[in-house]
């Protein structure tokens, strides 16, 4: 009896186990049903206000490497539009021009969001508005602001920017600024302040107190540290990698990456293939050079090195702004079949920085960016309709939806919360 019963409960066992679903699901339909649920969040795409009219517009699928589009396309949801201003000097007649360029990327930006498209994108200022705006099936529009040279020796211009959206802003671009030294002091180490101005020290306490996150993706290493030592809430990178994995003085270092993690800020690692990988981008930057020069010309167009962009006028670096995506595109087909062409940094490529800054620093200190339209996009992420390769790397990387949830949007929004719940406490 006792036989009978025991070989009963064997049975009924192995029954259960055999009632129960086998899991059939693919990498690729994980990586797809993650990258649907996640909010997926980039911190850096500039712009071009020729693209922002009645008639050219991101509703349709440009040449650009963002548009709406193209965002469906590659379930990207929530775009970062720049307003950037390249260095100029240091007078009031620079700042003047430097202001108007940037009332044009900000009235562009609102013009997208309220005027040609308010059914598909809207503009967002906090967190739950990108979860509201989300759930409501549209694309979502932030803020930064790349350089603040705009804002001369004004304080009061960082309230009016906010005003107008701006959610971060870097003191800093390519170039020192009244504010702060930059990143490109390296070269020849000539610094104008050893870090902060007093007037940019000013800056990071006008900026805590308004709840606008303090970008350090440009300015100097000095520059960055002291920042960190006078905010009184978390910073972040809007759009740089590791230096430890590549050499460029755009990328983080270690003590960097530990201080971002101790001060609580977020670094959004950054689909910019000389940040990436030093070695395969000089190679594929030699070979594609006489390409892309070559569809340029069939195409009619003044074409420039992306090392000359500081030597050329305004409309020549408006022109290659417009023109860069489409040309480096044709390349890039045109190269596809050939045998002996360098391999182009890649998502892999991208990753590797993402995985190594998890390790180092944590998951609640890495996040996600492209710099789309202003140079950045790799193999494999080469525009926002390619956004979904990235969740699908990190899925074959082992990441888990939780992760990945952070990495896309989870930890950059938990960083704008504390900015804002700073502010809250100084007001």
């Amino acid at each position: 009896m006792k036989q009978y019963i025991y070989l009963l409960g064997i049975l009924t066992v192995f029954g259960c186990q055999q009632k129960e679903p086998k899991s059939t699901e693919s990498l690729e339909e994980k990586a797809q049903r993650i990258h649907e649920k996640v909010i997926t969040l980039d911190t850096h795409d500039d712009i071009n206000v020729a693209n922002f009219t009645d008639s050219v517009n991101y509703t349709q699928r440009l040449g650009t490497q963002v548009n709406i589009p193209k965002m469906e396309e590659g379930g990207l949801d929530v775009a970062w539009l720049i307003v950037y201003t390249g260095q100029d000097t240091l007078t009031s007649e620079g700042y003047a021009k430097g202001r108007e360029n940037a009332m044009e990327k900000f009235d562009a930006i609102h013009r997208l969001c309220e005027e040609i498209a308010p059914d598909e994108i809207n503009l967002a200022l906090t967190s739950e508005d990108v979860r509201r705006i989300h759930s409501e099936g549209k694309k979502v529009a932030m803020i930064g602001v790349e350089n603040a040279y705009p804002m001369g020796e004004d304080l009061s211009k960082f309230e009016r920017y906010h005003a107008l959206g701006a959610r971060y802003v870097s003191l800093a671009h390519n170039g020192h600024s009244q504010f702060s030294d930059s990143n490109t002091g390296e070269r020849d180490s000539v610094w104008l302040h050893n870090g902060l101005s007093e007037l940019g020290k000013n800056a990071v306490a006008e900026m805590n107190r308004l709840g606008i996150m303090i970008d350090v993706s440009h300015p100097s290493k000095e520059a960055m540290k002291q920042m960190i030592a006078l905010s009184k809430a978390p910073i972040i990178a809007s759009h740089s990698s590791a230096r430890a994995l590549c050499n460029h003085s755009r990328n983080l270092d270690d003590e960097q990456l530990q201080l971002m993690k101790e001060n609580g800020g977020v670094v959004q690692t950054v689909a910019f293939s000389s940040y990436l990988n030093t070695e395969k981008d000089e190679s594929r930057s030699a070979y594609m050079k006489d390409i892309y020069q070559e569809v340029a010309d069939s195409l009619g167009i003044e074409w420039f090195e992306r090392s000359q962009f500081q030597s050329l006028t305004d409309a020549q670096k408006e022109s290659l702004m417009e023109n860069y995506p489409k040309v480096t595109k044709i390349g890039e087909e045109l190269v596809k079949e050939r045998t002996d062409a360098p391999q182009p940094v890649n998502v892999s490529d991208f990753v590797d920085h993402i995985d190594y800054m998890v390790e180092l620093i944590g998951i609640d200190h890495v996040g996600i960016s492209s710099d789309f339209d202003g140079g950045g996009g790799i193999d494999g992420w080469s525009d926002a309709s390619e956004t979904f390769n990235v969740t699908l790397e990190l899925v074959k990387r082992g990441y888990t939806e939780a992760e990945i949830a952070k990495l896309w949007s989870g930890n950059l929004l938990r960083v704008l919360d504390e900015v804002q719940s700073v502010a809250k406490s100084m007001s």
